[in-house]
């Protein structure tokens, strides 16, 4: 069987690439497929060390630094991509990869981080952030992502079976595409986070700062809160702006390696996350260190994260964190200030018990089964097909 897994772009390890990760284990003699590989020699490890093959959008000047800005290319690139020799084709997507065109006799499996945020439900949010609201240059992005909207639900239509991140994505993509989803949660590295006990008295957030992860307002909440100690990292576009809302407070300590973010989330008393995100795999790392999650109510967060409310509908329930409801400075404060006053009935060992769910082993055990349960459906179909044409044949009032 060949077998081929395909990629929107390769430019970092995140969330998405960490998925991708764990599927090429699974396929080690899989090709790759993305639109660029602007990865460095030395931090291809997680694709196997594959020679990646990638779209002319590669070869366009620049590219390395415009490539988001090629969007409108980027549907007709991800179909110049042969893919007849494979008899499978998993396509890791939040983009444009689930749209690679196959044939009757292969099998595409997709999983979905998200179908394309910026063309469908947050258009106008990133419109507005882009200052494309209004003008010709506005007239001509919307002109453009209406097309993108119709190009992503045409080829909805070549996937055969998708995969969703979390019932939230799964939801979005009946929403778009009118098509069920198996959720399948994304792997975390549960072992690779220290788990502890021993709390320090500060908070702590981290992300890539992008306007939808909403530091900002995570910063000016603090601000006005001068008694609590708020630990930012990360970097990113909005890292000035957002460094500008800072108070005496707030400390903002920019990219840290990963040894030192696991040793800053297992001491802090709680992990702030006030994004609207898929599935949001930093909230389940934060558990996976004993520390509890102060999140915004919507999301993935409502499959990763148990509220206090819950524990108090239900005295069996182990809540790990609390939720606030609105994407305000008020909602928030009065979330960090609900969960100090049911910090106490907040375990760590609860939080941990929760982030094992989401286990690198339980994703590999999962996709590999449905995949594989999927290959034979597949078969069985083929061979009912090539048995049906020759009873036909062998009928004797065929002519």
């Amino acid at each position: 069987m060949k077998v081929a897994v395909v990629h929107d772009w390769l430019v970092t390890y995140a969330g998405a690439e960490k998925v991708l990760e764990q599927i090429l284990l699974l396929y080690p003699e899989a090709d790759l497929y993305s639109l660029v590989d602007f990865l460095p020699e030395n931090k291809k490890g997680f694709i196997l060390n594959k020679k990646t093959n990638v779209s002319f959008i590669q070869d366009i000047p620049f590219a390395k630094r415009i490539y988001r800005k090629l969007l409108p290319l980027m549907p007709l690139a991800i179909e110049q991509f042969d893919m007849s020799k494979y008899d499978l084709i998993i396509s890791s997507s939040y983009a444009v990869a689930k749209g690679i065109v196959t044939g009757p006799h292969q099998l595409h499996v997709s999983y979905v981080h998200s179908p394309m945020r910026y063309a469908w439900d947050l258009q106008h949010q990133y419109l507005k952030e882009s200052r494309l609201e209004r003008g010709l240059k506005g007239f001509m992005a919307k002109w453009m992502l209406h097309r993108i909207r119709m190009w992503d639900y045409r080829t909805s239509n070549g996937v055969d079976y998708f995969m969703a991140n979390s019932n939230f994505i799964a939801n979005r993509i009946w929403k778009v595409y009118r098509r069920e989803a198996k959720v399948i949660y994304p792997p975390v590295d549960i072992e690779g986070f220290e788990y502890s006990e021993d709390k320090q008295d500060y908070y702590i957030t981290l992300s890539r700062m992008v306007p939808y992860k909403k530091m900002d307002l995570i910063v000016e909440a603090f601000a006005t809160m001068p008694d609590k100690k708020l630990i930012v990292v990360g970097d990113g576009p909005d890292y000035n702006k957002i460094k500008s809302k800072a108070t005496s407070n707030v400390e903002l300590l920019g990219y840290q390696s990963q040894e030192n973010v696991r040793s800053l989330l297992k001491h802090a008393r709680a992990f702030v996350f006030a994004a609207e995100e898929d599935f949001g795999i930093s909230v389940v790392e934060a558990q996976a260190a004993g520390t509890p999650v102060i999140a915004f109510g919507k999301g993935g967060a409502l499959e990763t994260v148990i509220d206090i409310a819950a524990a108090e509908e239900n005295a069996a329930v182990q809540p790990t964190g609390v939720f606030f409801k609105e994407q305000t400075v008020a909602s928030l404060v009065e979330g960090v200030l609900r969960f100090e006053e049911h910090a106490a009935r907040i375990s760590s060992q609860a939080c941990l018990d929760n982030a094992k769910r989401f286990s690198t082993e339980r994703f590999v055990t999962e996709f590999k089964a449905y995949t594989e349960e999927l290959l034979q459906e597949a078969h069985g179909r083929e061979r009912s097909l090539r048995e049906e044409k020759y009873d036909y044949r062998r009928n004797p009032d065929f002519n």
